[in-house]
């Protein structure tokens, strides 16, 4: 019998995995990853709504929740070879951003101090300052490099009179020391934005950033190879951040700042697959889903599923069997 779980309030986890509580140890003792929601919208600068976005990411699914999801062509179960727990929402209250940033970040170095990876559901970017800089406080300062899918840079200094933002935390990170800038990879951008400035401020940083035109020209694959080599030189891990507004507007309408002509969901897809299979992956965030602006629950399910791309691959990385993606579904993928 499928077991579908609660599916809403404060009992719903990921597709029904078990529950574990931060402020007692003994109960993520053994987990291998923790999902904390971040239900915070107080950094968005256009279409809010991405509070609601953890419960959308959790639930959106059409085989019930029973707390299992093999995968096809990686032939693990991210949610089974894996001990995943859901560690709930952190509280972070609308309008106190600094106080809301500072759970979180308490929250995922509490994670990745017990030596599991925290994977964090927002919630819009704003988020990525306290989840890759709570990574950062237990790994290492400048230990940690970021691979970053988005539309947008979010490099921005002061915007509208506040240092803190969704157009804003990877310069905080920069800033802070947290992250280096020339371990710092960005897939996706486009658009009109950043001005000259922030792009000046880029460069003098070391940052890489492959904007869809490159990508476009030298293929995704060409590119995820370069950037892979660079967030692993004098690094000890990778934080994958992914704004689902990498993805054109056709395939993730439920975003609260849309840029057409971004990567497929396939793509996007393929490329979470490939650098958890192949990079030592310490965090993960996804974010800027915005369930009021979405159709038919689109955007949501590709949310959900990056999430389990990347739990399978993670799995399959450690079992240390090479993926030969290659092969056709009925062969035998799991001999080298």
């Amino acid at each position: 019998m499928t077991r579908y779980g609660a599916q809403f309030g404060p009992d719903v986890t990921f597709l029904g995995v078990d529950r574990c509580d931060l402020s007692d140890p003994a109960s993520f003792a053994e987990a291998d990853v923790v999902v904390i929601g971040a239900p915070f919208d107080g950094g968005t600068s256009h279409r809010p709504g991405t509070r609601f976005g953890p419960q959308a990411i959790r639930t959106t699914d059409y085989l019930g929740h029973d707390g299992s999801r093999p995968s096809l062509a990686l032939r693990t179960d991210g949610l089974r070879d894996l001990r995943v727990l859901d560690a709930g929402d952190v509280e972070m209250p609308p309008g106190h951003i600094e106080t809301s940033l500072t759970r979180l970040r308490q929250a995922v170095s509490t994670v990745a101090a017990a030596g599991a990876i925290p994977v964090v559901l927002g919630g819009d970017h704003s988020v990525a300052f306290a989840d890759a800089g709570g990574v950062a406080d237990v790994l290492g300062h400048g230990r940690v490099s970021m691979i970053h899918f988005d539309a947008h840079a979010d490099t921005g200094d002061i915007e509208f009179g506040s240092l803190w933002g969704h157009g804003q935390p990877m310069r905080r990170l920069i800033e802070s020391g947290a992250l280096r800038g020339d371990r710092f990879l960005q897939i996706g951008l486009r658009g009109y934005w950043p001005p000259p400035e922030t792009l000046a401020w880029m460069a003098a940083q070391g940052l890489r950033s492959y904007e869809m035109t490159e990508i476009g020209h030298r293929g995704l694959a060409a590119c995820l190879t370069e950037a892979s080599a660079i967030a692993t030189d004098e690094c000890d891990g990778v934080f994958l951040s992914v704004d689902i507004d990498v993805c054109d507007p056709g395939h993730a309408p439920g975003t609260g700042t849309p840029e057409p002509g971004g990567l497929t969901a396939r793509e996007l897809l393929d490329a979470v697959r490939r650098l958890c299979l192949e990079l030592p992956v310490v965090g993960i965030d996804v974010v800027e889903v915005s369930p009021p602006y979405d159709h038919a629950d689109i955007t949501a399910a590709l949310a959900n599923r990056v999430v389990l791309e990347a739990l399978s691959a993670i799995a399959r990385r450690r079992t240390g069997v090479p993926f030969d993606p290659s092969l056709p579904l009925l062969a035998d993928r799991d001999t080298p």
